[in-house]
């Protein structure tokens, strides 16, 4: 597929901004993003595709986003076996335990997590999160 879904859920554009580095990756490795907000996004897209990227902040106990992110997750994971996921997210306090949260959810639902691990940033993404995130948009369209 030349299409890669890039789909996140962002409150202050911290995490739209990593979506869009993301999204700059796949393009410079020749694939087509299709970068949206999870209110806009299509399952169904998802189900079809081998890899997509999901980004979210950390919310009040270091958790995702509850009205809509957590419920397309949670949709996510009924068919997550053997897809290959990257995921991505800023937090402003705590140490990230909610993107370990979350890559052990992908995983226990069968998910291959690209990247092995969520690429994070403190706050707004500095020059560093940005390039693992143009870097994390690379490896899923080598996949």
């Amino acid at each position: 597929m030349d299409k890669i879904m890039v789909v996140y859920w962002s409150q202050t554009g911290n995490t739209a901004a990593m979506a869009e580095a993301v999204g700059q990756g796949i393009a410079e490795a020749g694939k087509e993003a299709v970068v949206c907000d999870v209110s806009s996004a299509s399952i169904e897209d998802l189900k079809a595709a081998e890899a997509f990227a999901l980004g979210c902040p950390a919310m009040g106990a270091e958790v995702l986003e509850e009205g809509e992110m957590e419920p397309f997750v949670m949709e996510v994971e009924g068919f997550a076996s053997g897809k290959k996921i990257g995921l991505f997210g800023s937090y402003g306090w705590g140490d990230g335990q909610w993107m370990r949260d979350w890559e052990d959810r992908m995983k226990a639902a069968g998910a291959v997590i690209v990247g092995r691990e969520g690429v994070t940033a403190q706050e707004a993404p500095d020059a560093d999160a940005i390039e693992a995130c143009k870097a994390l948009g690379r490896e899923l369209a080598a996949v």
